[in-house]
């Protein structure tokens, strides 16, 4: 987790597409890059143990 709740936003409020993984605005309902509909938020923890 970011060290300020306005980094954290900064770094962590976005989508993710599926198909080539750009990151896109939350508000977005295809990607930027690729066109693709198929989005997900960005994970907030981290998968390393």
């Amino acid at each position: 987790m970011a060290r300020f709740a306005e980094a954290e936003r900064r770094l962590l409020h976005k989508k993710i597409c599926m198909k080539c993984f750009a990151n896109n605005p939350v508000r977005s309902k295809q990607c930027r890059k690729c066109g693709h509909k198929s989005m997900r938020m960005k994970a907030k923890e981290s998968r390393r143990l």
